[in-house]
């Protein structure tokens, strides 16, 4: 009787799944062979912050107290972990060599988070994943950082209305390819500030559209947000806090029941700023980078340098390289992995038509929302720049605006009807199909830099190969195709939602 009971359980549980459920899986396997795509260290600046993460909290083993408060003592693995950087044409091979020196060999460094230029809370979580081995550390980490993204994707697609997941849905998959992707499953802080100023925004319209459980649910979403956003990074903080008045402002309604709940989003402002004030990088918006941070990734103007309103103006005319960058326009990891014009191309292609799909929704607290995000994105990185005496292409990263560009997208796909943003068959083809051929050529171009560095091509990935994770069981090609399928599964079981936004309630 029990062995029947159970079956009849199991074919029960088995009758209400759907396609839809296999989502928050592909999603994971998509991202985590980006993880695997690239060796430790790979990420902008990632010696500073693995560096910062051992030495959280109190350090570890292998983080001690240096001679003064700004220095720390750690194995030099660290500093040369990125020892192939800004040389395309070098594999990570040259790792072998710097695990070998992990034990035994220490370095006094002020490279790190020692005198609090970023928040704390993103270098504590990830500490508790530091280890003896920093490779299986780094990518436990990595793993983490794409479930943590799963899962409040899948969280906020159960609570939200079902117009607000197709916002969801488009806003994600329309910003994230190629950058995005890298970024998410990596041990940079600049993730958490791509997935908790998105999620904020969610969480918090919600919050003000749903109720009972729901709302609450969607409430304490709306705080993680904050709290990963703003203990990231300190710009971080602000754009959560934009991204908060963002949400309020779009949901501001005819009716006084609005005031009743505004305390939430009081509270997340407050938690912002608090945030904010635990962060010294901040005061790059009011001198700019000031030294030249060690890279250009375009030639800057011709003639005798520019200053003053000359560098403002030739900075403006500049500024869409700059935001193209998250899209493909910039070299990934150390700014040495170039993607071919392809992935660009098909990646703004799809954000640009669900855009204007989006302007054709319009009311004017949304008008309202997405011109300020439009100007916050021009006046913001033109300031900085000039006032630093840099032009676009130095110093200034994609990612550092990813996250206004993620916010930027939400509002403008944010439905002000109750049917959802609706795409013809074939338009919503070519939309998503743009997005695939982006992810597997980043993909594929961002193995094939580390495994044998860009001296070698081809498709077979592992021909040749100089580098792979020592002990994985799975081949570079394989992790490229496991990605490249997974990404293109996920689009597939989605697309009954992108057509018809309600689908995701009854699936």
């Amino acid at each position: 009787m029990a062995e029947a009971s159970s079956r009849r359980s199991l074919r029960a549980v088995l009758a209400h799944l759907r396609w839809i459920h296999l989502a928050p899986l592909l999603a994971l396997l998509a991202l985590s062979a980006w993880a695997f795509a690239s060796p430790i260290g790979a990420g902008p600046d990632d010696d500073y912050h693995l560096i910062s993460t051992w030495c959280a909290s109190g350090g570890s083993d292998h983080c001690e107290p240096g001679l003064d408060d700004n220095t720390r003592i750690v194995p030099t693995a660290f500093p040369q972990v990125a020892c192939y950087a800004q040389h395309d044409d070098r594999s990570a091979e040259c790792q072998e060599s710097v695990w070998g020196t992990w034990d035994h060999a220490t370095v006094e460094i002020t490279r790190g988070n020692f005198v609090g230029e970023y928040p704390p809370v993103y270098y504590a979580t990830m500490r508790a994943f530091a280890g003896s081995d920093v490779q299986a550390s780094a990518l436990v980490m990595r793993i983490v950082n794409a479930v943590l993204f799963v899962g409040l994707a899948t969280a906020l697609a159960a609570l939200l209305p079902a117009a607000r997941r197709t916002t969801l849905l488009w806003g994600w998959l329309v910003t994230l390819v190629p950058l995005g992707m890298f970024i998410i499953p990596s041990n940079n802080p600049s993730g958490w500030a791509v997935m908790g100023v998105g999620t904020a925004f969610l969480a918090l319209l919600g919050w003000f559209e749903t109720t009972g459980r729901r709302r609450w649910a969607l409430a304490a979403l709306y705080l993680i947000g904050v709290i990963m956003a703003g203990g990231a990074r300190g710009d971080a903080a602000v754009y959560v806090a934009g991204a908060t008045v963002s949400a309020a402002l779009i949901a501001l309604p005819a009716t006084r029941a609005w005031w009743r709940f505004l305390w939430l989003p009081l509270l997340g402002l407050v938690l912002a700023v608090g945030l904010f004030s635990l962060a010294g990088q901040t005061g790059v918006v009011g001198s700019g980078f000031g030294a030249d941070q060690g890279f250009s990734t375009l030639p800057g103007p011709d003639g005798q340098p520019l200053g003053g309103i000359a560098l403002a103006a030739y900075n403006l005319l500049m500024l869409p390289f700059l935001w193209t960058g998250v899209w493909g326009t910039w070299a990934l990891g150390w700014f040495d992995t170039q993607l071919p014009a392809i992935v660009p191309w098909a990646a703004v292609s799809a954000f640009v038509v669900v855009a204007f799909a989006g302007l054709g929704r319009m009311n004017w607290r949304k008008a309202v929302t997405a011109t300020c995000i439009l100007i916050v994105l021009i006046v913001l990185p033109v300031y900085v720049l000039t006032t630093g005496g840099d032009t676009v292409g130095e110093n200034l990263q994609p990612r550092y605006l990813l996250p206004v560009i993620v916010l930027f997208a939400f509002v403008l796909l944010t439905d002000t009807t109750t049917t959802g943003l609706r795409f013809t068959r074939l338009q919503t083809f070519a939309i998503v199909g743009a997005l695939v051929v982006a992810n597997l050529v980043a993909l594929q171009i961002n193995i094939r830099r580390y495994v044998t560095g860009v001296d070698r091509q081809g498709i077979d990935l592992d021909t040749g190969a100089e580098w792979w994770w020592t002990g994985f069981p799975v081949g570079p090609t394989a992790v490229w195709v496991i990605g490249m399928l997974a990404y293109a599964g996920l689009i597939a079981v989605l697309w009954p939602s992108l057509r018809r936004p309600t689908d995701l309630v009854t699936g």
